[in-house]
């Protein structure tokens, strides 16, 4: 479980919120998966990146937070998912935001600060 430093001025749940959403890939894990149930294989060709350890770690991550649950179809071969639970597919809103803030900024210049 993701736990924010103590005594901050930023909200608790903010702050733990932002530690969740802003750990790398876990953004892009998201967002994939709010098209509906996703197979690793598809997590990893979706954030081809992503080592194959880091993405296991981020998937069991998301899982203990509640953002997505495991689901294991007993078949031959078994078959395993990755969906968003409620509380995940409640992230949509901030991941469109997060996306369209970065295709209005994606090939904007930055600015050099004015020194003073």
């Amino acid at each position: 479980m993701i736990e924010p430093a103590p005594e901050t001025p930023v909200c608790h749940h903010f702050q733990r919120a932002a530690l969740l959403i802003g750990k790398r890939w876990n953004p892009q894990l998201v967002r994939m998966l709010l098209s509906g149930a996703v197979r690793y294989s598809d997590l990893k060709a979706g954030v081809p990146q992503i080592s194959d350890h880091l993405l296991s770690e981020r998937l069991k991550e998301l899982e203990a937070e509640g953002v997505l649950v495991r689901l294991v179809t007993p078949s031959t071969p078994v078959r395993i998912e990755y969906r968003l639970t409620e509380r995940g597919a409640d992230l949509a809103g901030v991941i469109d935001e997060l996306s369209a803030w970065a295709e209005r900024w994606a090939s904007a210049e930055v600015a050099e600060p004015a020194v003073g």
